[in-house]
């Protein structure tokens, strides 16, 4: 294809969270001078488990200009002030990772080196969580959006959603259509490729209707119709890292507050998500199968509910990793036909809004510039990539030997760039990152804490200012979180405010 010919249609090919968030974020910035289309077929079951999100959620809203409570009340949503995990380190041990900073600051050596310090010197009996504002709300079921002021302790929080994803799904297309998005039903059957470029010129539904486009998106899930498909790219698979293979899903009825946290409990050959949402809690079980069956899992699953299960388990089989090339010639593979990390800290929504976002700041015409393609590719790789390492801090840093599945992740070789981010810690007290780090110190900070990886010292700098009054310090903000917390309203309570009821 020749330069600077101007894009004059985009196909999407499915729907799901991947194909309407995508249809959604173009049609809010491209929408009337591009053609856009989406094609699915409802025949397709879509995966539609994913309900927990991160922060990052909220940008997206946003910049579509989506009304929070509107978005809260058309999804069934609650909020989300981090995720506890249970049984992770040893069985009958809980940590908490926030959303938002521990403490606050009061010198300018991070507070989180000063805590450090006096807990490894038997100063501080205080776990972490007690300088957390996140899990002194979320503990007691309680939540509020932080404030704008940031000398304010009440501003040192960050939030999420939990919501019905399939929801999501419908409310972004009546979004998406209404600014000009063409649904078209059907089933892919066909995909036409010119012969020498390679690129894809259109597809086909079994029914004979032909899309032609510039740019095609792959939202088809798991099995990667274009990018795979017809395209060929090839899969890295990193389940030798994260074992996980396998989920059984289903939805219970609620019982008791909502509570305003996810909590990912660890059992003999993975572990399970429980996500509180207003009508429903959402369940699931994430496992390896080399170490666990089925029937087993499911077993599993409905012995841990809460409450009554509201439908029959789902189940779902996939393998960790990534595309080889997510952009390829003129197809961009988004969602579960790029990459998959499965869910422990809710990316997966997180990984669909990052390949958008990434895209439309590098929109090609149609001539599809094979750099902007190459400068993809190498982010979106590096973006998995820390993502990957982050999941299988949680799995290798275990004291549990009580069976064969935690025995092989406790042992196994981790990626270079995991190993030296951990030495760095361990050693030194110290958080190596960049920029784009999609989680940042105090999540680290967190898992590295709570899986048990503790430092031999705190940071120099920290040892050193003895005279900075920090055991006063600290008692002052433990006080503080703890008088904001119990004003705060419960989490219900916010919830009927905020929908009306």
């Amino acid at each position: 294809m020749s330069d600077n010919q101007a894009l004059s249609r985009i196909v999407i090919v499915g729907g799901g969270s991947a194909g309407w968030m995508s249809a959604a974020a173009l049609a809010n910035a491209i929408g009337g001078s591009v053609q856009i289309d989406l094609i699915e077929s409802e025949a397709i079951a879509t995966v539609g488990v994913g309900e927990a999100t991160i922060p990052p959620i909220r940008t997206f809203n946003q910049r579509l200009g989506i009304d929070e409570a509107t978005f809260i009340r058309e999804t069934q949503g609650s909020y989300k002030l981090g995720i506890e995990f249970v049984d992770w380190l040893r069985i009958g041990h809980r940590y908490f990772h926030p959303f938002g900073q521990y403490g606050a600051e009061f010198d300018w050596v991070p507070f989180y080196q000063y805590w450090m310090r006096e807990h490894l010197a038997g100063r501080d009996e205080h776990g972490l969580d007690a300088y957390c504002m996140a899990w002194a709300a979320a503990k007691d079921a309680r939540f509020e959006p932080p404030m704008a002021d940031r000398r304010n302790i009440r501003s040192r929080h960050d939030y999420a959603y939990h919501f019905d994803a399939m929801s999501y799904a419908q409310f972004l297309r009546g979004y998406a259509e209404a600014r000009g998005v063409t649904r078209h039903e059907g089933r892919i059957e066909t995909v036409e490729r010119d012969p020498e470029s390679g690129f894809i010129t259109s597809v086909a539904t079994g029914d004979g209707r032909s899309f032609t486009g510039d740019l095609f998106l792959d939202c088809s899930g798991f099995r990667g119709l274009l990018i795979e498909g017809a395209l060929e790219t090839g899969y890295e698979d990193w389940s030798h890292w994260l074992p996980m293979d396998r989920a059984v899903a289903v939805p219970c009825e609620p019982v008791g507050p909502t509570l305003s946290y996810t909590r990912s409990t660890a059992h003999r050959a993975g572990w399970q998500w429980r996500i509180p949402l207003q009508h429903r809690t959402g369940n699931g079980h994430v496992y390896c199968s080399a170490y666990e069956t089925a029937d087993d899992a499911t077993k599993t699953l409905l012995d841990n509910l809460d409450g009554a299960p509201m439908a029959e388990p789902k189940h779902l089989r996939f393998t960790t990793g990534m595309r080889k090339q997510i952009w390829s010639k003129n197809c961009v593979a988004i969602g579960l036909s790029a990459g998959f990390v499965e869910p422990l800290e809710s990316t997966s929504l997180h990984m669909i809004q990052y390949g958008i976002m990434r895209l439309l700041a590098m929109l090609p015409d149609a001539g599809m510039s094979p750099i902007l393609a190459q400068e993809y590719n190498a982010l979106t790789r590096a973006e998995y990539e820390r993502i990957r390492d982050f999941l299988i801090l949680h799995y290798h840093a275990t004291e549990r030997d009580d069976s064969e599945f935690w025995t092989y992740c406790r042992t196994m070789p981790i990626p270079d760039t995991l190993a030296y981010k951990i030495d760095h810690f361990r050693r030194h007290g110290l958080i190596v990152s960049d920029e784009r780090e999609l989680f940042n110190n105090p999540s680290w900070i967190a898992v590295y804490t709570g899986q048990g990886i503790w430092p031999e010292r705190a940071p120099v700098l920290s040892e050193l200012r003895g005279a900075v009054p920090v055991s006063d310090r600290l008692a002052q903000v433990r006080q503080a979180i703890a008088e904001a917390a119990a004003a705060m309203p419960e989490h219900d309570d916010y919830l009927r405010r905020i929908i009306g009821s």
